[in-house]
């Protein structure tokens, strides 16, 4: 990879969540564009984005790809944010390219790979996998949607946006399938030393919220933040304020100032920062 162009502005990838697209980033990506040069792909079988070939079981190293294709394309390291699935890709690129990586911000990674107790979301793949299995998409998206944001989320969405939702649900059971099948165990991700900034909301589900804890615990140079009152799709709910502390952590060039640390349940240090809802 060529040297940096220091005269351009630093680039910024943000990965989207799942049933999404780079289109889910819009209002963030207009701000970022000030200063930085912002890059909102599309994943795998989203957007402009190909569908998976089925040539073999999909792994989280088939979605990483898009972004290693575009880091080379972009000729240079750059900051690196997901949400959601995003941020299992985003968690899963810097483990394996460190050094393609400036900064890395994650919004409720689900890598749920890092948790003992898998039960809970099992269960919420496993119904993801029947309703694929026996063609109700409707119902198996609506269950996946009601599972992050809560009863009367999903029939308060318009219907024609819930129609093109529910036809993404097999590629959902997909990624499932690669959080869930990874084979990389956190001492793996202890050598990820980017500056890295973790969002997780107070009111999202247990899994998430463990994971957030985790990674805060394990990276060296992490920082979290819990939103009080958001849940898991705080980007858009919460937009204003993910959208300021997303823009800080890039300011400050990744870099945290130092703070009171938090023992962690494992008894690592973490720093732990809590914002009330505006």
């Amino acid at each position: 990879m060529p040297r940096p162009d220091l005269s351009q502005p630093d680039p910024v990838v943000l990965l989207h969540s799942s049933g999404a697209s780079g289109a889910q980033w819009r209002a963030l990506a207009e701000r970022l564009s000030k200063r930085y040069r912002v890059f909102t792909p599309d994943l795998c079988g989203y957007g402009t984005a190909a569908p998976w070939s089925g040539s073999e079981p999909f792994r989280l190293a088939h979605e990483a790809r898009i972004v290693h294709d575009l880091v080379q394309s972009i000729g240079e390291p750059v900051h690196l944010l997901g949400h959601s699935y995003g941020g299992a890709v985003a968690l899963h690129f810097a483990r394996l390219n460190g050094a393609l990586v400036r900064s890395l911000a994650l919004v409720e990674p689900v890598a749920f790979h890092l948790l003992d107790d898998r039960a809970e979301i099992e269960a919420v793949a496993g119904k993801v996998a029947r309703a694929v299995a026996c063609g109700d998409f409707v119902g198996g998206f609506g269950a996946f949607v009601e599972y992050w944001s809560g009863p009367g989320s999903w029939d308060a969405l318009p219907a024609a946006k819930r129609a093109a939702m529910a036809a993404r649900l097999p590629k959902v059971a997909m990624e499932f399938h690669a959080v869930l099948s990874e084979v990389a165990d956190m001492d793996a991700y202890r050598e990820i030393n980017n500056p890295t900034l973790i969002v997780r909301g107070a009111l999202s589900p247990r899994p998430t919220r463990r994971i957030c804890e985790l990674l805060a615990q394990a990276l060296p140079e992490a920082r979290l933040v819990t939103l009080e009152g958001a849940g898991h799709m705080a980007p858009l709910t919460h937009a204003d304020q993910v959208n300021d502390l997303i823009a800080a952590h890039l300011e400050g060039g990744g870099r945290h100032e130092a703070r009171q640390p938090r023992i962690g349940r494992s008894g690592d240090l973490a720093r732990e920062l809590r914002f009330g809802t505006r």
